[in-house]
Parts: C-alpha cells; structure tokens; sequence
C-alpha cells in the first residue's frame, strides 16, 4: 500500500484546524483518555480504517488498556467487559458513525444522559466527531498503518 498524499503537507491549514480539535480532545475535554481511546478504536472499526485502528490500539495500551477489552470491542454489547459509562459512551459512538441508520435515537441519547454531564456529552460527541474526520483523511488519502507509535502526535505537534 502506498499513501497518496500527506495531508498535513498539503494543507497545513486544514491539518492544523484538525489538531486544535484532537487538542481539546485530549486535553480540555476532561473525558478520561482510556474512554477516549475506546471511542476512537470503535469508531475507526465502523469506518474501516486501518491507519487509526492501529494508531489508536496502540495508544490504547500505553494507556493501560486490555489486548482482551480490545478484541471484544467490535462485541461490546455481548461482553462483561465495559463499565456502564463505557457502553453509553461506545452506543453514542456507533449511533454518531452510522448516523444514516436511524440517527441518534431517544433511548441512546437517555442512556448517554445516565452517565454523562451535558458538558461532557458535547465533548463526548466533539470525539467522535474529531475521530470520524481523522478516519475520513486517512482513508481517503490511503495512510499506511504500521508506523505509528504512541507520543507521536504529540511530538509532531509541538513542532
């Protein structure tokens, strides 16, 4: 496989705007970073795309997180191995990414409403957003998996 362009030198405008949002994503959301990460793991799964699954698996576990939670991710729902706020936080994922399949229902919303703050829930949403949209770029511009390792955005960032 062989990306087609980076975006990041081709527009770094653009690229820039998607930081400042993957910025306030990490650190002014005040979501916890494991949940966000599971968020976008999930969401990357739905979109298929396998730059940020594998960006996002790995920071997942530097994190801390579970090689067993993250194999049962795509099986959330038949599995004991998510907290309450994690499985309202995963169902307002999928319902965010596969919004053409009924949008966000009242039951889903009731349920994120049951473990989330308005404040967090708008932030909460901002994530999925931010990670659909990086999903979106690397997809579209074929980025390669496999190189990435957690801290790396971070030192890019600070470039």
């Amino acid at each position: 496989m062989e990306a087609r362009l980076n975006a990041q030198q081709a527009s770094p405008a653009a690229y820039a705007a998607m930081i400042g949002l993957e910025m306030f994503v990490r650190k002014a959301s005040k979501l916890e970073p494991s949940l966000v990460e599971l968020v976008k793991v999930r969401a990357s799964q739905i979109n298929g795309c396998a730059y940020c699954i594998d960006m996002h698996s790995k920071d997942a576990r530097s994190e801390g997180e579970t090689e067993q939670r993250l194999y049962a991710l795509t099986s959330w729902r038949e599995t004991p191995f998510f907290t309450a706020r994690e499985r309202a936080a995963l169902a307002w994922t999928e319902a965010l990414t596969l919004i053409t399949e009924g949008h966000v229902t009242d039951d889903i919303y009731e349920l994120a409403k049951q473990s989330f703050s308005d404040e967090e829930l708008v932030n909460l949403t901002l994530a999925v957003i931010t990670i659909n949209g990086w999903n979106r770029l690397a997809i579209s511009f074929r980025s390669v998996p496999g190189a990435y390792q957690p801290g790396m955005l971070n030192t890019e960032t600070s470039k």
